[in-house]
């Protein structure tokens, strides 16, 4: 008989997950599936590479089939579960609803952009977590230059040339420092915009950015962001986003067309859905093992679990893309021993070797095995570190080149792609029908489409 091993989310834990499995169990023991909503894994390090243009956003994502050699990838959307009935539902993308039954259940969905109720924030902000939100930024901030050349007052460009980023955790240092370093290299093709000049402000509500990494190696960074002309405002927080401004505790207002939310994350919502025990901070209940507490054949991994830090007694993993990838294996290996494939269910003992915080411009920031590094070393290691891990060999080969080709030609691309995945209506027009003039109209009806 085989086992059903049904793994719910496709991110850095359930594909480790998936993939340590397919290695581990012996052929045709166990079916295992495989539930995402999207059929990729995307690597989100890379995520600011490809929100600033220098990294192809294909490339920051593996296909999971291409990946996954026996795994059955079920493409649909996590909607509850009856653990007491071993049955996980699943809403499939054209609206079905499937129940799939399991011996043994990994949960490994994932977290989501966290707000606050801010007015205004969820209206006007934009987050930055996924790859479509990335590919959005920068079409955002191409379009606003593009604007803001065509403006003739100069209170009013400064607007659309003022992009605030609410969060200094990695996704938002990380983020700014790419998108500068971008919008630096081109805006000498906007001659109003370069006099003008760019406005970009960091704000943090904690007294330092990266509380992720030492003190020192975040104050590396934050003198390496304000010599390039950044605003830091650290111990600050957002009282109200409009649509043309942001303003800040203490009343200052900052005339803005920009807003990104990158500060902090939750679990995914339904996770309050799987009848699981959940911990105080919205988190799966899991012990060492990665076991639910109270649940013999469930487990959960990622940032939807509260899977206990050996570095830090009584406090959770961080929400990192290393803890997934581990956490990922090892729920494998105990899933696999629980089956009988060998081995013991052992608990999770991973401890941070390094952490890397690239900011563009050959420059970043890390910490590995103790040892600091910052500069251009920084820069190399984080590169090479990220190289290794992507899976693949494909899709290492298309890094390499997007990096020498950022290496050897500084100008980047300025076209503005918004219009990619929202083709113009097809519509017939009186000249078509006329056999004449249909291309001109047709490009006429696009333009004002856009």
């Amino acid at each position: 008989m085989a086992w059903d091993i049904v793994i719910a989310g496709g991110g850095f834990g359930g594909y480790y997950a998936a993939r340590t499995l397919e290695k581990t169990l012996p052929p045709h023991s166990a079916r295992v599936t495989l539930v995402s909503d999207v059929n990729f894994l995307l690597y989100t390090p890379l995520l600011p590479g490809a929100a600033a243009g220098t990294l192809e956003p294909r490339h920051v994502v593996v296909p999971l089939r291409e990946q996954l050699k026996t795994t059955d990838l079920w493409l649909g959307r996590v909607s509850g579960a009856e653990p007491a009935a071993n049955c996980l539902t699943v809403d499939s993308l054209d609206g079905r609803r499937h129940h799939l039954h399991y011996d043994q259940l990994i949960v490994a969905l994932g977290s989501t952009s966290r707000t606050l109720p801010i007015p205004g924030l969820v209206e006007h902000a934009i987050g930055f977590k996924t790859l479509s939100e990335a590919i959005a930024l920068r079409n955002r901030v191409v379009s606003l230059l593009e604007v803001a050349e065509t403006v003739h007052d100069a209170e009013t460009r400064a607007e659309f040339l003022t992009f605030v980023f609410v969060g200094a955790g990695y996704a938002g240092l990380e983020g700014l420092a790419e998108l500068q370093d971008f919008m630096s290299d081109v805006i000498d093709l906007y001659p109003r915009c370069r006099v003008q000049g760019m406005r970009w402000i960091l704000v943090e509500a904690k007294e330092r950015v990266m509380p992720e990494v030492a003190p020192n190696l975040a104050a590396f960074a934050e003198r390496e962001l304000r010599g390039r002309g950044i605003e830091i405002r650290t111990g600050t927080t957002i009282e109200e986003v409009g649509e043309r401004h942001v303003r800040l505790k203490g009343g200052e207002t900052i005339p803005t067309r920009t807003v990104v939310w990158t500060a902090g994350v939750k679990p995914n919502p339904v996770v309050g859905r799987l009848g699981l025990p959940l911990t105080d901070g919205g988190r799966i209940d899991v012990d060492r093992t990665m076991r639910v507490s109270g649940h013999r054949n469930v487990w959960a991994i990622g940032d939807a679990a509260a899977v206990p830090d050996p570095a830090r007694k009584g406090h959770p993993s961080p929400p990192t893309a290393q803890h997934a990838i581990r956490q990922g294996r090892r729920v494998a290996r105990n899933v696999a021993a629980e089956l009988g494939a060998g081995g013991h269910v052992k608990p999770f003992t991973y401890r941070t070797l390094g952490v890397f915080v690239d900011m563009g411009r050959h420059q970043a920031v890390a910490s590995t095995m103790g040892i600091k590094w910052r500069g251009f070393l920084a820069w190399f290691l984080a590169r090479t570190y990220h190289l290794a891990n992507m899976p693949g060999w494909k899709r290492k080969a298309r890094l390499v080149v997007d990096w020498t080709v950022a290496l050897l030609f500084r100008s980047r691309d300025t076209s503005e792609l918004g219009q990619l995945g929202h083709p113009p209506v097809l519509e017939q027009h009186p000249a078509a029908t006329r056999g004449e003039g249909a291309g001109a109209d047709r490009s006429a009806a696009i333009l004002e489409r856009t």
